[in-house]
């Protein structure tokens, strides 16, 4: 027997239609880096969201809010209300590791671990009632 196959993906993964995503894979940060940042914007409106990684001075804040457009302009053409949007799950999951070697003194070498990084956003609609000001 075969997997069950759903042609549309967000249905599949459990992703409803008033929410837009975004993943970015192999981002070459570490995941434990990137999620300092996104922990700071997950359930927050989103121009709050931008504005506040706009100002934090990491390299995990410029991918996160490449990224943040990019789920941004995912809703926009999905026809959800942009005033209405936050951002539901912001994650930063391992990705591969690369493993390099340096040579170091008296003929030794050790292993440098390059991480890289899933990071996946999630943004949905405020319920019609649940209005914040």
């Amino acid at each position: 027997m075969g997997q069950l196959r759903i042609k549309d993906k967000s249905q599949r993964d459990g992703y409803k239609p008033n929410q837009s995503i975004a993943i970015l894979r192999y981002a070459h940060i570490s995941p434990l880096k990137a999620r300092l940042v996104l922990r700071e914007i997950q359930g927050k409106d989103v121009g709050d969201a931008l504005y506040l990684l706009a100002v934090i001075p990491k390299k995990a804040a410029r991918i996160a809010e490449k990224v943040l457009k990019s789920v941004i302009a995912n809703a926009e053409q999905k026809g959800l209300d942009l005033d209405r949007l936050y951002i539901k799950k912001a994650v930063a999951d391992d990705g591969p590791i690369l493993k390099k070697w340096i040579p170091r003194a008296h003929g030794r070498a050790t292993m440098v671990r390059k991480r890289l990084s899933h990071i996946t956003i999630v943004l949905e609609e405020k319920p019609e009632g649940k209005e914040e000001e």
